[in-house]
């Protein structure tokens, strides 16, 4: 499979995130991309440097006022007294509809949901080849390629229109998704990470022509808490749009199968004729967040199933972080999706 990957993307390299009130090492490092690609070539999977993207295309998605956040920030944030090496907001507003403020610390926390997206001098050239990764390999696609896969890191199911959240700051499965509406009436995205898709969720909710349906662990008791429950069915024109399959945490292969098979059935009924795959590893067994238990083989099975809709797809990478499997687990997805 044709493989889009830039190394820009390693420069990002957040060191730390709060759980549970304290500090932990970040474990959305650039070695997990490092790992994957790794993988890819061993495997013989060519992998080609996407262009600087089309810029069109992220703005379509995404709040202007939002990127010019993301783009500014950190010279602003840094120019403060004794500010911190890297933006972590310290406040957050409760609710969003009232005036939108001109500190740059003020506007950190009404972008950032949370506190694990620290954003250095390094962070919006990755954040950007990331994209670019997933816009390359959309243009692939409908360009006439069967499927395509982008390496993307940052991962960015969690990004909002205009707020950043879980790692992720440009939610390259939305513009992927956006960019095939332009040759497609319906395109649905499947979320296959162990965390529930909110920001692809929030970005298409109202819409009812892309689909989005998320297998994910419960978030009654795991992130992001407050998105990713069965009755979040969409709102407006997007009602019935939006398919959330929450699992009990440690849940394996065949109930994580049974879920993505109410899923396709979903996408089938829906009628879509274009596909994207929000790629998350961080089902796995092994991974370090530990939520649900899918094997290698069940990537590989889970890639099959998604493979019988016959669709013109969009490989998105997200979650998936650093364990001895993590490039097996890709490489075995890859097989399964062109078996």
């Amino acid at each position: 499979m044709q493989v889009f990957f830039s190394d820009i993307q390693l420069h990002h390299a957040p060191r730390e995130f709060l759980v549970r009130g304290q500090w932990k090492p970040c474990p959305e490092q650039p070695g997990r991309a490092t790992a994957l690609k790794l993988a890819l070539a061993e495997a013989g999977h060519g992998i080609s440097l996407p262009p600087a993207g089309d810029r069109a295309a992220i703005a379509a998605v995404h709040d202007a006022r939002y990127l010019s956040f993301l783009k500014t920030a950190y010279q602003r944030w840094r120019a403060l007294p004794a500010a911190s090496e890297s933006i972590v907001p310290n406040i957050h507003p409760n609710g969003r509809g009232l005036g939108y403020p001109q500190s740059v610390v003020g506007q950190a926390g009404f972008h950032m949901a949370d506190t694990a997206c620290p954003i250095d001098g390094d962070s919006w050239p990755s954040i950007l080849a990331s994209a670019d990764c997933a816009i390359a390999a959309t243009k692939a696609v409908l360009g006439g390629m069967g499927s395509a896969y982008a390496l993307c890191r940052p991962p960015g199911h969690h990004a909002f229109s205009d707020m950043a959240g879980g790692f992720c700051f440009l939610n390259n499965s939305a513009i992927a998704a956006e960019m095939l509406r332009g040759a497609y009436g319906k395109v649905a995205i499947v979320d296959v990470d162990l965390h529930h898709g909110n920001g692809t969720q929030g970005i298409f909710y109202e819409r009812g022509d892309v689909l989005t349906v998320s297998v994910h662990a419960d978030p009654s008791n795991f992130y992001p808490f407050f998105w990713g429950y069965a009755d979040e069915v969409g709102a407006g024109a997007g009602k019935g749009a939006n398919l959330n399959l929450p699992l009990p945490l440690g849940s394996g292969d065949d109930v994580f199968l049974a879920a993505l098979d109410t899923g396709l059935a979903k996408v089938r009924g829906f009628g879509a004729e274009a596909l994207v795959v929000a790629l998350g590893l961080d089902a796995f067994a092994g991974d370090p967040f530990a939520g649900l238990a899918v094997t290698e083989d069940g990537f590989r099975r889970i890639a099959a199933r998604l493979a019988t809709l016959r669709l013109p797809s969009v490989l998105v990478q997200e979650g998936g972080y650093l364990c001895p499997e993590l490039g097996r687990n890709l490489v075995a997805f890859l097989d399964g999706f062109a078996a």
